[in-house]
């Protein structure tokens, strides 16, 4: 696929581009950059960790250096602790090798390497290396011979693959510049006084095109005409179609190659991938944790395949996140569980394929019993976080402010009841309308309907003395208006998908309202996109109205005992309602001995029942309980 570089070397930054894609940030920005060479002062030795610090500059954090990384600087060729070969006060010609994190000083070692286009110098280094990548017997043999004849002596050379297929002449050439550079260190550090910075590598366009370039490479981008013409130099020989451009706005060349918005996307944890699965990117101290989740994505009929095309894309996506974002460390993956083997397998081999390219080369430690992949990566430089990232002050970092219990805090529907009541706890309006409708079937158990009427009708007109029906249907009214308040009428606009989500999910739509409303009591309804919400609410109130008084005509009628011209009767005298109470107590009379005889003639038909059941009883239990209830 076609490849481009974009440097913007006024800010010293670049950005490595495939098909308009940003996959890697090249950024030299910080105080202290790989390949820095300091002289310095041996500030403490520790020998509990086998280490040193060095002071290199006037910043607070001193420069860390393992008794592995020594070299020249040991004081003593046999072996001892690290006491015996440096000591302190010792000046110190080191090379920064890591740049500094948030809480550690940069990591030093006195092998000082000087890189060139097609060779390495090491100026206390032994012998001569080759790249491992140059695979031909035959190359390798003649860059090997090329090698030992021009080594400085007491000096090491390494031969990058760059010098692949590359004639002797410009071997020569790029060694010879990179004596000049060590000639000219060495000469300074005689006359410094440390702590002093010696050697930094200024030519940033130089630094990006010698690292970074490659045979995919077909265009480069530069934010100024000098840029160009030095980039057209060092390409001419080797790369002469390379197309060599210089944008016509050096001001907005980070933002009309998006190099500005992978940064913000970087810094976000969450990264979505095409087929709507996404992962999450977390940074911590000891290690860096990537979660992959399959989201939203449908395309596969059967959980096997979402799962692995899911965790496919996921690796190859996570691949070029290490690269961008600099990840470096012991790195912990959770893909997506796996019962099949053969998927595990394809998945460790498509994420292999994905690192390949990896300058920092990843290493796959295992698959877990858990489904973890471990693997290491190897730190170059500060992350994208280090870089761009700032500590947030209401945080400080940790994500989240603390929220103490408040009542000011609970949520709008927290104590909210439900349609069901709790038994255990009724309120008083239930509680009393529960006994109001037990007590008078407890008084006309066994009573039949007509009859538990007419003695509701009495005793109501003896205790109350018939009051105006005016005076009850206004308490009447007035009790359904406690009990009953009219709902409040909102309008929510909301789109069709809103409306979609809202009712797949059972949410309610005033979590859109901002405030959330203090009323509970809420009537709302859906204004959709070109509708008169006016309108609509009015509509609502209409046939919130109509509802109310078929209601309370419905309530009326229920409570009503006699109607109007029965009451304007029993109003009129009292000799009148006398007369009418007595038949209503003859009434009485009649039906208890309807209800006598009713229970004569039930006794008689158990008896005659009883009576035919003793030629049966010899019958199963079964077919006697069919019999029973029939004749029943």
């Amino acid at each position: 696929m076609p490849q481009q570089i974009v440097i913007a070397e006024q800010l010293r930054i670049a950005a490595l581009l495939t098909d308009e894609r940003i996959d890697e940030l090249i950024v030299a920005q910080g105080r202290y950059q790989i390949g820095d060479v300091y002289l310095g002062t041996v500030e403490n030795v520790l020998p509990a960790i086998d280490a040193g610090f060095v002071k290199i500059d006037d910043s607070e954090k001193n420069g860390f250096i393992h008794v592995s990384d020594l070299g020249p600087l040991r004081n003593k060729k046999e072996a001892a602790s690290i006491d015996e070969l440096l000591r302190r006060d010792q000046p110190a010609l080191v090379q920064v090798m890591k740049e500094p994190t948030a809480t550690k000083g940069p990591r030093l070692t006195g092998n000082i390497a000087l890189p060139g286009r097609y060779l390495v110098l090491q100026p206390h280094g032994k012998g001569v290396n080759l790249s491992s990548k140059i695979t031909l017997e035959e190359e390798r043999n003649r860059l090997r011979a090329l090698g030992v004849l021009i080594k400085p002596p007491g000096a090491g050379l390494v031969i990058r693959s760059e010098a692949n297929g590359v004639v002797d002449s410009l071997l020569i050439e790029d060694l010879e510049i990179l004596l000049r550079k060590w000639e000219a260190i060495d000469m300074e550090k005689d006359n410094a006084t440390p702590p002093v910075l010696l050697y930094r590598d200024e030519d940033f366009v130089h630094r990006v095109l010698r690292d970074h370039f490659g045979a995919e490479i077909s265009k480069v981008v530069v934010d100024h005409p000098a840029a160009k013409e030095r980039v057209s130099i060092f390409l001419k020989q080797d790369y002469p179609n390379v197309l060599v451009e210089c944008h016509t706005e050096p001001n907005n060349l980070l933002e009309d190659f998006r190099i500005n918005l992978t940064i913000r996307e970087a810094l976000n944890p969450r990264v979505d991938l095409p087929s709507g699965g996404y992962i999450i990117i977390e940074p911590t101290e000891a290690l860096t944790v990537i979660d992959v989740n399959s989201g939203s994505f449908t395309r596969a009929t059967k959980s096997r395949e979402t799962v692995l095309w899911t965790n496919c894309e996921a690796a190859i996506e996570i691949a070029r996140q290490l690269k961008l974002r600099n990840i470096g460390g012991v790195i912990i993956i959770d893909f997506i569980d796996m019962e099949s083997k053969k998927d595990q397998l394809q998945l460790l081999k498509d994420f292999t394929a994905a690192i390949s390219n990896d300058a920092a080369h990843p290493q796959i430690a295992q698959l877990t019993e858990l489904g973890l992949v471990e693997l290491t990566r190897k730190r170059q430089g500060q992350n994208i976080y280090e870089l761009f990232g700032k500590v947030c002050t209401t945080c400080f970092g940790l994500g989240h402010v603390a929220v103490l219990p408040a009542i000011n805090q609970l949520q709008p529907l927290a104590s909210a009841s439900g349609l069901v009541r709790n038994s255990t706890a009724p309120k008083a309006d239930i509680t009393s309308s529960l006994e109001a409708d037990n007590a008078p079937r407890r008084r006309g158990r066994g009573r039949p309907t007509s009859e538990l009427g007419h003695l509701s009708t009495v005793s109501s007109l003896e205790e109350t003395a018939l009051p105006n029906i005016d005076s009850e249907e206004d308490s009447t009214t007035s009790d359904l208006s406690n009990h009953r308040q009219e709902p409040e009428l909102i309008a929510i606009p909301m789109n069709e998908v809103q409306e979609e989500v809202f009712s797949w999910l059972g949410l309610s739509p005033t979590l859109l309202l901002d405030p959330p409303p203090e009323n509970e009591n809420l009537l709302v309804r859906v204004v959709r996109p070109g509708i008169d919400a006016e309108s609509l609410l009015e509509e609502a109130r209409q046939s919130i109205s109509a509802n109310t008084n078929k209601r309370r005509r419905r309530g009326r009628a229920n409570n009503k005992v006699f109607s109007k011209n029965e009451q304007e009767n029993y109003s009129n005298t009292p000799e009148e309602t006398n007369q009418e109470l007595q038949i209503i107590s003859s009434q009485e009379n009649n039906l208890t001995e309807t209800s006598d005889a009713q229970k004569d003639e039930s006794s008689n038909l158990d008896a005659t029942i009883s009576e035919e059941k003793d030629p049966e009883s010899e019958e199963p239990p079964r077919r006697k309980r069919r019999r029973s209830s029939a004749l029943e």
